[in-house]
């Protein structure tokens, strides 16, 4: 049995906290969270643009592939960025592990908007996209379990999980914004000049959000308290494994909740067009919609869980999901109309936020503080690059075979997985490290 003392050791208490300076913030914290979906979504969307002038080839498809193929490593620095800000923000501080992720991202950005293109000079062109695109996927892997940590930390006992869920709320905020972004510049310039150099902006854009975000951490309250920075074992794997329990459920929860996350959104908008044969205009006007409902939802959702604790909303994602799934993804292939796709797509949105308004509390709640950051951000960004950055691979992978409806229940099946966590998972209002007594069973 692991024993920690009362869940106020390690951290600041937030009772000392106003009410405006606890939103001030999140607002803060969060902000990075915006930059970091801003960009992940600008890389995705312009990458038609952009190929061609990293990627000299006769075939446009290989050009993308090649583009593709760098957000993909970019994708699997996170474990490595878990780490390492995990390790950063429990040894030395919360915030000094956000100002240094938040610039990262800020240099990634920057660097693309920049890059000479392989008609100036040569092979060395992609090599340092790609570059760019490690450096933003180290910045992204830290970013989530830190952020997370402080906003569960800050929030302060009743409230964490409405106030932590706008972590999601800026999260879908980026997607939104890099949406609008691309619509603006692709109503400005025209073509050639989208492949010409209109391409940069969106990431340009992105250097200075990201600047903004650094600004404003910087006036950041810290939440480590100094006893808690000089824990001898601070940030290590070593003491990080002797929490196991707290290790499998955050590994499963991710499982299950970004798969089923990644495909209700990222991967649902190829799936409209693939499968269910809606037109592209139709296919925006859906998802921009749902993401839209979806991002209002969260604070929403939170608050619920601070009702009925962080336990029974991951039992109501999990069951929901996995029962809901495959009814729900066979309908979707089925349907000819944008409105009923909507309606469907919202339905299982709805049943993603009771995960997604909670994804970084209750995680952060498993933890003790001097292994939190660690706790919540490694596991996380192991899970989200298997089972989440894959989704659309194994999607379309199994649609390429003949058997797209094995992908449904592939997704029912990492959601079942969630729903066996949810039920080992202690009700965290008695046994977790920030509003229970600090003693979890392993």
């Amino acid at each position: 049995m692991n024993t920690a003392a009362p869940a106020a050791l390690g951290h600041a208490p937030a009772a000392e906290t106003s009410d405006r300076q606890k939103i001030k913030a999140i607002v803060a914290a969060s902000s990075g969270n915006l930059v970091e979906w801003y960009d992940f979504y600008a890389y995705a969307f312009t990458s038609i643009y952009f190929a061609s002038a990293f990627f000299p080839s006769s075939s446009p498809t290989g050009q993308l592939l090649a583009t593709a193929g760098i957000f993909a490593m970019g994708f699997f620095m996170r474990p490595l960025g878990g780490w390492i800000f995990g390790w950063l923000a429990d040894k030395h501080g919360r915030k000094i592990s956000m100002m240094i992720s938040v610039l990262l991202m800020c240099a990634g950005s920057l660097m693309i908007g920049l890059l000479p293109t392989y008609e100036t000079i040569g092979v060395l062109a992609p090599v340092l996209l790609l570059v760019a695109r490690l450096a933003q996927g180290l910045s992204v892997g830290g970013e989530y379990g830190t952020a997370a940590t402080y906003m569960s930390e800050i929030a302060g006992k009743g409230r964490r999980g409405f106030l932590s869920s706008f972590q999601y709320v800026t999260l879908i905020g980026g997607q939104l914004l890099a949406v609008l972004v691309l619509f603006a510049l692709q109503h400005i310039l025209t073509g050639d000049e989208m492949r010409a150099w209109g391409w940069r902006i969106p990431f340009l854009l992105g250097a200075a959000g990201a600047v903004v975000a650094m600004l404003l951490r910087g006036g950041l309250q810290e939440t480590l308290s100094h006893d808690g920075t000089k824990h001898k074992e601070a940030g290590s794997i070593r003491a990080l494994l002797q929490h196991k329990r707290a290790l499998l459920i955050t590994f499963a929860f991710t499982m299950g909740g970004s798969l089923y996350f990644y495909t209700m959104t990222t991967y649902m908008q190829k799936f409209l067009v693939n499968t269910v044969k809606l037109d592209l205009k139709s296919v925006s006007t859906v998802m921009t919609l749902a993401l839209i409902v979806f991002m209002l939802l969260q604070p929403l959702f939170g608050a619920l869980s601070d009702r009925i604790g962080r336990r029974n909303n991951m039992i109501l994602f999990s069951g929901m999901a996995t029962l809901g799934a495959v009814p729900l993804l066979s309908s979707l292939s089925l349907v000819s109309s944008p409105w009923m796709a909507f309606a469907l797509i919202l339905t299982g949105l709805v049943i993603a936020t009771f995960y997604t308004s909670i994804s970084g509390v209750v995680k952060a709640e498993l933890f003790p503080a001097e292994v939190r950051a660690l706790g919540v951000g490694l596991p996380y960004a192991i899970a989200n690059a298997l089972f989440g950055g894959t989704a659309e691979y194994v999607a379309l992978s199994f649609k390429s075979y003949g058997n797209e409806s094995l992908f449904f229940w592939y997704v029912a099946g990492m959601a079942g997985v969630a729903f066996l966590a949810s039920l080992w998972m202690p009700d965290t209002r008695k046994y977790g490290y920030l509003d229970g007594n600090g003693r979890m069973k392993d």
